[in-house]
């Protein structure tokens, strides 16, 4: 058993069909509740109705088009009697918001992160181990961190490599021997405060 479509040019598809087929066997179906002049009629409709949306479409796409261009030109206008007062009252604050506008504002001076948080060992195996922590609470924008290991109980920390997400896989450790590991979030302004320790024998 078909099932009825369910796109609209399948629908019109099967309208020129059935349209067809009962004008051309009036035998077969004498008394069909809805002509096929009707039908046809329903098909003309829906065909001029495509038309208008198309054109409609095509329409709202020029309006689009034109109002993107308007607005191009009157943001450009305003940046240059925005530059133009900026200039002339030499960045003053009070002046420009007589515009709606502002001074400049200062840069906020970058400041070192804070301390990275809850180090973990997640997975390990011979030679290998992957940690995972969550960044700081405060201080800066973390722009690395630093993966750092030494042997226990009182050896020197040595940077090992540097991860940009809270995770870094380690391969190719020293096997048999006691490494702990930290972690330090850094940016240009300097470290924060190393992380907590994780004991790891490979």
């Amino acid at each position: 058993m078909s099932k009825f479509p369910t796109t609209e040019a399948d629908v019109l598809v099967l309208a020129n069909e059935m349209t067809s087929g009962l004008t051309n066997n009036p035998t077969v179906y004498p008394a069909p509740p809805v002509l096929p002049t009707n039908l046809n009629s329903f098909i003309s409709a829906l065909t001029i109705a495509q038309s208008a949306v198309t054109e409609a479409k095509a329409a709202a796409e020029a309006a689009t088009n034109a109002k993107l261009e308007v607005l191009e030109a009157i943001a450009e206008a305003m940046k240059k009697d925005l530059r133009y007062a900026e200039n002339t009252v030499d960045y003053d604050d009070e002046k420009l918001k007589l515009i709606g506008w502002s001074g400049r504002k200062s840069k906020t001076p970058l400041i070192p992160p804070g301390q990275a948080k809850e180090l973990i060992v997640v997975e390990q195996g011979e030679g290998w181990a992957k940690l995972q922590w969550k960044k700081p609470d405060d201080g800066g924008k973390t722009s690395v961190y630093r993966i750092q290991r030494r042997k226990r109980p009182e050896g020197l920390w040595e940077e090992i490599t540097a991860s940009m997400e809270t995770t870094a896989t380690l391969l190719d450790q020293p096997r048999g021997i006691e490494w702990e590991y930290r972690v330090i979030a850094a940016n240009k302004a300097g470290d924060g405060m190393p992380s907590n320790t994780v004991l790891a024998i490979l």
